[in-house]
């Protein structure tokens, strides 16, 4: 179906512009021809994807629907970023035509967006200089501690293990913070948050920046979404979900025995690994997983995400990715504000009728195992009976 030449005046469109359908955006959705919608205004972006700063893939997985929320919702200097959309845009929907496609609710997608202009409007994306400063610097004295430790008792097996636990604490509080630089929330500036980004994963931790953005901007862009988010792609070591394990069951496809993938969770590796794996699945393993279904911003990422009771320790032992709900809904929010905006984000999902789950943190951790045994049942049931 060919584009409309825009007739006459009405709605909010220019002059002289062409017109589309959802009908007809939703037919650019494949790797070499891919269009989305911003804020109505339809963009060709299938030689852009090739540039963007984040990779291909994560604007990829918006092509052929509405991208607004999830443009927000990464890019801080929006002004900025909207100088590179100007050549690439080609038109807008038709005044006919919905604000959202697919299953996005049309409702909650409004009051998402007035909710966050209410954010932005009291404060809650600007960052606390001294909240970071005091981060980095316990991390400095438990650096310092682990060499005193060495310097002072030697190298024998107490101070060792001592030593291993001191490095394993800082090690994992740095994960934390190279991962609110990747997500651009401490300086105003993408720059500098690059840059210090690059600084603590690459030096600090010993990974590559650019390899971290590949793969976590996807999650974050569709979270819990087979063939989206690289996070769920673990066919080749386990079955998780509700509907992989009997799909794969179906097609009888063996991976890890049914009752005992659960077991191999416990055996990936030690220590700060650990502490990463039960933190960052305790939120996301045992909530749905699932196929694309093209929901509203909002309901995607509740779907895909639950929170872990408030508390000093928990703050700290999970670099507040236990607000997991507000990181994954405002990306860029600096993590000290997620507790003042969840009691809002509450109340729009109340009014939504959108589920917002708290667990204990314990209640997160046993979670995580349950949910593979389950998948593993599932798989077992389909492999041997469908």
């Amino acid at each position: 179906m060919q584009p409309r030449s825009a007739m006459g005046g009405g709605g909010q469109h220019c002059q002289g512009s062409r017109l589309y359908t959802w009908t007809e955006v939703q037919q650019h959705c494949q790797r070499s021809d891919q269009w989305l919608v911003i804020d109505r205004k339809v963009y060709d972006i299938s030689e852009w994807v090739k540039r963007h700063p984040g990779g291909h893939r994560v604007i990829g997985h918006y092509a052929g629907e509405d991208a607004t929320d999830a443009f927000v919702a990464f890019h801080p200097e929006l002004d900025f970023v909207r100088k590179f959309l100007k050549p690439l845009l080609i038109g807008e929907l038709d005044p006919s035509e919905p604000c959202q496609d697919h299953q996005k609710n049309a409702a909650v997608t409004k009051d998402f967006r007035a909710l966050r202009e209410v954010l932005e409007r009291e404060g809650l994306f600007r960052t606390s200089p001294l909240f970071f400063c005091l981060y980095l610097g316990h991390l400095l004295v438990l650096e310092m501690l682990a060499l005193l430790v060495l310097w002072h008792w030697g190298t024998g097996w107490i101070p060792t293990l001592l030593c291993a636990v001191i490095l394993t604490t800082s090690q994992a509080q740095a994960g934390w913070l190279q991962h609110d630089f990747g997500h651009l929330s401490v300086f105003r500036k993408s720059f500098w948050n690059h840059l210090l980004h690059k600084f603590v994963i690459g030096h600090l931790k010993g990974a590559s920046a650019s390899w971290w953005n590949h793969l976590h901007f996807q999650h974050h862009a569709k979270p819990n979404i087979f063939g989206k988010d690289p996070d769920v792609n673990t066919q080749h070591a386990f079955v998780i979900g509700s509907i992989q394990p009997i799909e794969y069951g179906i097609k009888k496809l063996k991976y890890l025995p049914y009752n005992h993938q659960h077991q191999y969770f416990f055996l990936s590796e030690f220590l700060e690994s650990h502490w990463f794996v039960w933190v960052t699945q305790m939120n996301h393993i045992p909530m749905e997983i699932d196929h694309e279904k093209h929901q509203d911003w909002l309901t995607m990422q509740l779907s895909a995400t639950c929170n872990i009771e408030q508390s000093f320790f928990n703050d700290w032992f999970s670099g507040h990715l236990n607000f997991q709900i507000e990181h994954h809904l405002f990306p860029t929010m600096p993590r000290h504000n997620y507790w003042k905006a969840a009691p809002m984000v509450r109340a729009l999902c109340e009014k939504h009728g959108v589920r917002y789950q708290v667990k204990s943190l314990w209640q997160g951790f046993t979670d995580i195992v349950g949910s593979l045994k389950k998948s593993g049942d599932l798989w077992l049931d389909a492999y041997l009976h469908k």
